[in-house]
């Protein structure tokens, strides 16, 4: 699903127009963005938990060239689905 018809299926279920409920999704988004930035994580009862976690700096080695190089550490966006999210998707999404 890509964004407009996302959009387009969530305004016909709130019963807003497009353009509002696009203004709400983006609003959405840029909150969820501002948290992030914080190192807050955003909790979606139902739905799971978006954080921030740190993956430390780690020894890779290349496969073409079998040389180790030094992965710096950074920031990175996890996703943790709640139980009911995985329990559906494992029954098959129904």
């Amino acid at each position: 699903m890509n964004n407009k018809s996302f959009i387009t299926e969530l305004a016909r279920r709130i019963g807003k127009t497009i353009d509002e409920t696009q203004m709400l999704t983006y609003a959405l988004v840029d909150a969820m963005n501002e948290c992030f930035q914080e190192g807050d994580a955003v909790v979606l009862n139902n739905f799971g938990t978006f954080e921030v976690k740190k993956r430390m700096e780690r020894v890779m080695v290349s496969p073409t060239t079998k040389k180790k190089m030094l992965v710096p550490p950074k920031l990175v966006l996890s996703f943790k689905p709640a139980t009911s999210v995985k329990e559906r998707l494992k029954g098959g999404g129904e």
